[in-house]
């Protein structure tokens, strides 16, 4: 096992790559993002992802952020996921991928494979749904996307955005659906879901983070939420204790 340490700034992203080794992406501060497989994870430090060995992705910051990456040989791991996995960082591990990121000579061989050990033993997966909205193909539907990513609380309905961009909202509908495999209600949620999370993650409270995302009510938001990731926001979004 190998661990490397990268400061990343605000909106700062490595290109897409892969690695002959699996990857555990980690930040003990800031926030996490990860492109892969045509999804993209929102990593807040109570979580990491597991990436395969071989699996391209992007990984960048939503807010400035230290990137930890553990890196495991394949053919010396006993964790066997072959896609993308979301896994929970308790106060244990954290401390543990602390103690691994100092330098090689602070810690003793023997040591330092026990160590090892532990954090194999403690990668556990979250049962988690990643948050998609992807762009859909038709140019009008598009507008409609980029209208709403600049500002989700819009509230406008696709008979209304159809005038906007000259098309009936029979047609956006149907666009939406062929094109990214979500109604346009179920994209527009995603979309709302995927903008709140870096604001979740950056402290905002769930009222203020509902009303900027176009919810009416924080219940209505965190039940949403519920929905679209499988946790409420505030299990999500849980602030571990210590520095780690």
């Amino acid at each position: 096992m190998a661990v490397g340490s990268f400061p990343l700034g605000d909106g700062e992203w490595f290109a897409r790559h892969e690695h002959g080794a699996h990857q555990l992406a980690w930040a003990p501060h800031g926030v996490l993002a990860v492109r892969a497989a045509g999804r993209t994870w929102v990593l807040p430090s109570t979580v990491a992802l597991w990436i395969p060995a071989g699996v391209p992705h992007a990984t960048g910051a939503t807010s400035s952020a230290l990137l930890r990456s553990l890196y495991f040989w394949p053919d010396r791991c006993p964790v066997t996921w072959d896609e993308p996995q979301v896994v929970a960082v308790s106060g244990l591990l954290r401390e543990l991928i602390g103690h691994l990121a100092q330098d090689a000579d602070r810690i003793p061989a023997d040591a330092r494979l026990r160590a090892e050990s532990v954090v194999l033993d403690l990668l556990r997966p979250v049962s988690v749904t990643t948050v998609r909205a992807p762009d859909p193909a038709d140019a009008r539907a598009r507008r409609v996307a980029e209208a709403l990513r600049a500002d989700p609380a819009d509230g406008r309905t696709l008979t209304e955005w159809g005038t906007v961009v000259g098309a009936s909202a029979r047609t956006l509908a149907r666009a939406f659906v062929s094109g990214t495999g979500l109604t346009y209600g179920q994209w527009r949620t995603q979309l709302r879901l995927q903008a709140a999370m870096p604001l979740l993650a950056a402290g905002a409270t769930v009222s203020s983070v509902a009303r900027r995302v176009g919810y009416g009510s924080p219940s209505a938001f965190v039940a949403a939420f519920r929905r679209g990731v499988g946790v409420p926001p505030g299990t999500y979004f849980a602030r571990p204790g210590g520095d780690g």
